[in-house]
């Protein structure tokens, strides 16, 4: 299968089930994130473009077995807020499965309504945000998009407020962002998501993870917040249907 991976075993989500919207052979995507496991961008982009059809996402979720699984989860090797009929393929996912929806994105897109509005169809979205401030967020994100990290976060603020399901902030620490985390702290206390996650490039990356011993001291910072650590979570044991889809989207990770 090729839009359909997994299930992967998440520290956010347990077992989850993946799906991919964009699906495109390498990286699409409005950034171009210094740590991120799929490497370099291939194809940057910032607008919108239907990429899988309705009809193709349906026969690849009726060859799903049935399997145990908590979530289904839209990521893949692209940005999933790219796909323009995202809102279509959440209505094809809910016809094959009962169980949640959720979404990782980067939350390039969320200044426009239209995302805004196919994001709230899910009952889980994951919003990330790595920086305080504008210098930091074009070193570490390195956006093709225009729009500022303030109308970033301007948008998942807007979100939070009509949004009725659960958001989680994921935030990514590196040695370029491991001073800032009171002030990370108190973005997150601004936009009030109902989870902070911790995160820290444990998959290849060109980037070096924090230790757990730093990412304590980094969490010491969100005092009061609902915080889940990356190196705290727990992962569920799962069996891939098909191991190359999976690892495309989803490298082994590395031993801490």
């Amino acid at each position: 299968m090729a839009l359909v991976y997994g299930p992967v075993p998440s520290w956010r989500l347990g077992r989850s089930l993946g799906v991919d919207p964009v699906s495109t052979t390498n990286k699409t995507c409005s950034f171009d994130c210094t740590y991120c496991q799929l490497g370099r961008t291939c194809h940057p982009l910032t607008e919108r473009q239907v990429f899988i059809q309705p009809f193709r996402m349906r026969q690849e979720l009726t060859e799903v077995g049935d399997t145990l699984i908590d979530y289904v989860t839209f990521s893949g090797v692209s940005e999933p807020t790219l796909a323009a009929n995202l809102g279509e393929l959440v209505a094809v996912v809910r016809e094959r499965f009962v169980q949640p929806i959720a979404v990782l994105t980067n939350s390039s897109l969320m200044k426009r309504g239209d995302v805004r509005q196919d994001l709230a169809l899910f009952d889980v979205v994951v919003a990330k945000v790595d920086a305080p401030d504008e210098a930091l967020y074009w070193e570490i994100n390195r956006p093709f998009v225009d729009y500022t990290l303030t109308e970033i976060l301007w948008g998942i603020l807007r979100f939070r407020e009509e949004f009725q399901g659960k958001l989680a902030l994921q935030m990514m620490f590196v040695e370029a962002n491991r001073d800032r985390a009171e002030e990370m702290a108190e973005i997150a206390r601004d936009l009030s998501p109902d989870e902070i996650q911790l995160n820290t490039p444990l998959r290849p990356s060109p980037v070096a993870p924090l230790s757990p011993a730093e990412m304590d001291e980094i969490e010491a910072a969100f005092v009061g917040l609902p915080v889940l650590n990356v190196y705290k979570a727990a992962r569920p044991e799962v069996v891939f249907w098909d191991e190359e889809e999976t690892r495309r989207r989803r490298p082994r990770q590395q031993r801490t």
